[in-house]
């Protein structure tokens, strides 16, 4: 293909950059790093928000980094119908931008988690589950503190009637309302996720459940128009 495949966002705190890329490329994408100080994105297929803790998660996790000159450019694809994937943190940053409903607080218990969880896919009406079938059992690891998804009663009808919750813990480790793990926007081109599916997409890691939404997404991906 002519355009980059996916583009990983870069911004100060995140350390699953190159991780989330690697992964990219595994399952075929020519990913690269933008850092988040750029005001325009390059001609690519698809955007990643890595997992990390930008600038330290003060104020709240993705507070900060919602206002980094690139978020603009990720706005304008996103609009377009672009494909775009934020991580545990970069679904924070997504929240925090308005781009995906809802907020990420601290897990119930106050404990910080780090460890597999067990996924289940409930739509494939996303970017990274449509290669996937509705009930499909994925284990891909969580690590974060504040993965706690919550919204307000409204916000979660729309969700559940507009088929916009894409994978729910089997075994809620953190209070999620409903049990959600991911969730879309309403066009399905915009996706959020706490757990990290860059750290399950080998063998070598213990699984490779993540590759399936990685490969899904570039999938995806690499069918947006040129222009957008």
């Amino acid at each position: 293909m002519s355009r980059g495949l996916g583009d990983v966002y870069k911004r100060q705190g995140t350390i699953c950059e190159l991780d989330a890329a690697e992964a990219l490329r595994s399952v075929g994408a020519d990913a690269s790093v933008v850092w988040h100080g750029a005001a325009t994105l390059p001609d690519l297929d698809g955007v990643v928000l890595p997992g990390g803790f930008a600038h330290g998660d003060y104020l709240r996790p993705g507070a900060i980094a919602r206002f980094s000159p690139i978020m603009a450019a990720i706005r304008a694809f996103a609009d377009g119908g672009g494909a775009v994937l934020g991580i545990c943190n970069g679904f924070q940053v997504l929240t925090e931008a308005g781009l995906l409903p809802g907020a990420l607080q601290k897990n119930a218990g106050l404990k910080f988690l780090c460890g597999p969880a067990t996924l289940t896919v409930c739509s494939t009406a996303s970017v990274i589950t449509a290669e996937s079938t509705i009930g499909t059992a994925l284990r891909i690891p969580v690590n974060h503190f504040e993965g706690n998804y919550t919204c307000d009663a409204e916000t979660l009808t729309a969700l559940q009637e507009g088929d916009q919750i894409v994978l729910r813990y089997a075994d809620n480790p953190n209070g999620s309302v409903d049990d959600i793990a991911g969730i879309c926007n309403a066009a399905g081109n915009v996706v959020g996720l706490m757990p990290h599916p860059e750290r399950a997409a080998h063998g070598l890691l213990g699984s490779e459940d993540g590759a399936v939404l990685l490969r899904s997404f570039v999938g995806a991906a690499s069918r947006v128009p040129s222009g957008v």
